[in-house]
């Protein structure tokens, strides 16, 4: 219905008045409820403007402008990010080099041992004691396309993770990740299951970066898509990227997404990082590269 001018009072026993104001903002509110099929008129009482519907509309209209003003409402200013940490490309850059030394190594059976025996996600009876292979299977790649791909698309978040969370954090964060995430896999894999690859460990980088932006969107006020936003984009990538023929650890992709968003979301509660010191990313980084080199060395004395 369209906006008509009655010389009602405000007491018309016939409409009731929902919204005082200027003579703008009763057409506003009007043309809201016009959208929404409700009947309204624009009041006109000695020069005060009013907006009034009939009786058994009042809740309808006032449910429907409620949330429009909600809508309206601007959302609360996030804290500005911090500037980005230097250094993001060099974790990248061994993060390649780690997967080209172990693929060099598993092709030429260096200490003449089968690499993917003794470093492979297996499920089976005492297997789940072998800690370490949920580290060494993160580094194996069944063909070069396979490694190029994780190669790749790892450098790629993982360059992103270091800018914000620092070189040193965001890599032992993301080795951690995946090595949660393939631990639980020894438990849960159907048996005869075997895997390989650092997908798991980038799809935990990618959960990392979604849930570290979860956090502060999911505690802001306003409709759902703003909070949950930020998790959907990463569990797109996670359905996008992470899914494929019989031969992809759909598994594995899940259970290091899962993994990294917890780890995120709690970094970004605790305010993490709290500290820029290049001597303390250093410590981290060395401590990832340390625990990748400590597995291969269990691995390849056991096998």
């Amino acid at each position: 219905m369209s906006p008509a001018h009655h010389p009602l009072s405000i007491g018309d026993p016939d409409w009731i008045v929902i919204v005082r104001g200027s003579r703008a903002r009763c057409d506003e509110y009007g043309l809201v409820l016009e959208a929404c099929g409700l009947p309204w008129q624009l009041v006109d009482a000695d020069g005060a403007w009013a907006l009034a519907v009939p009786p058994e509309c009042v809740a309808a209209a006032e449910d429907e402008l409620t949330r429009y003003r909600a809508e309206r409402r601007p959302l609360p200013r996030l804290p500005p990010l911090p500037a980005p940490f230097p250094g993001a490309p060099i974790g990248a850059v061994i993060y390649v080099a780690v997967l080209l030394a172990v693929a060099y190594g598993a092709g030429a059976r260096a200490f003449r041992t089968d690499w993917f025996d003794v470093g492979a996600i297996e499920s089976g009876p005492g297997l789940a004691r072998e800690w370490w292979r949920a580290i060494t299977a993160l580094t194996l790649h069944v063909d070069p396309s396979h490694l190029l791909d994780n190669a790749l698309f790892g450098a790629g978040v993982g360059i992103l993770a270091s800018r914000l969370l620092g070189p040193g954090l965001a890599w032992v964060s993301i080795l951690g990740a995946g090595f949660v995430a393939n631990y639980l896999e020894l438990f849960i894999a159907p048996p005869e299951y075997r895997a390989v690859g650092a997908s798991t460990a980038v799809f935990a980088a990618l959960g990392l970066l979604a849930g570290y932006a979860w956090r502060p969107q999911f505690s802001r006020a306003g409709r759902w898509i703003y909070r949950w936003t930020p998790l959907l984009a990463g569990v797109s990538l996670l359905a996008l990227l992470g899914a494929g023929d019989a031969h992809v650890d759909v598994l594995g992709h899940l259970l290091g997404f899962s993994v990294g968003v917890a780890c995120g979301w709690v970094y970004a509660w605790a305010g993490l990082p709290r500290s820029r010191r290049i001597d303390l990313q250093l410590l981290l980084g060395a401590g990832a590269l340390l625990g990748e080199a400590g597995a291969w060395a269990l691995a390849l004395r056991g096998g």
